[in-house]
């Protein structure tokens, strides 16, 4: 397994794990909208998407971070927004590699941590766990949509 971060040369690779990770959470499928999507996020460099390959360049999975900054700490901070591993690779690493690369850029970046948000019915809540992820337990988070 390759973990790489991706550029605009891997689009083709990333759109159908992207439209997975949608459909996953219950969205239409949409791969043109999806590859616009991911497109627009390499152009105007605010993410960064790490890739999974197998040996034969398979696409395997994929993570997102998205950056931000805690006023507190006064630091750069993370937001991990995607992490999906296709069907066939799951059980095998991927998401740990995926994680554990995610955070070795963090700290590269020298940036305070990462903070991710998931369905309370994730069976990924034990692999976080197991990786030293805290559940936030003290703190309440609150979301406003604009309905559009």
């Amino acid at each position: 397994m390759n973990i790489i971060q991706a550029t605009l040369e891997n689009i083709k690779q990333l759109v159908p794990l992207f439209d997975g990770y949608r459909v996953f959470y219950k969205q239409e499928s949409n791969l043109a909208a999806a590859e616009a999507f991911l497109t627009a996020r390499f152009q105007q460099e605010d993410a960064i998407i790490l890739l999974a390959l197998d040996s034969d360049q398979t696409p395997m999975g994929f993570t997102q971070l998205y950056p931000s900054f805690s006023s507190v700490s006064m630091q750069r901070t993370y937001i991990l927004n995607d992490l999906y591993v296709a069907g066939n690779f799951r059980k095998k690493g991927v998401g740990e590699a995926l994680l554990n690369t995610a955070k070795k850029i963090t700290i590269s970046k020298k940036a305070k941590g990462l903070t991710l948000e998931t369905d309370l019915s994730n069976p990924a809540q034990h692999l976080y766990e197991r990786l030293d992820w805290k559940k936030d337990t003290h703190v309440l988070h609150y979301t406003w949509e604009t309905g559009l």
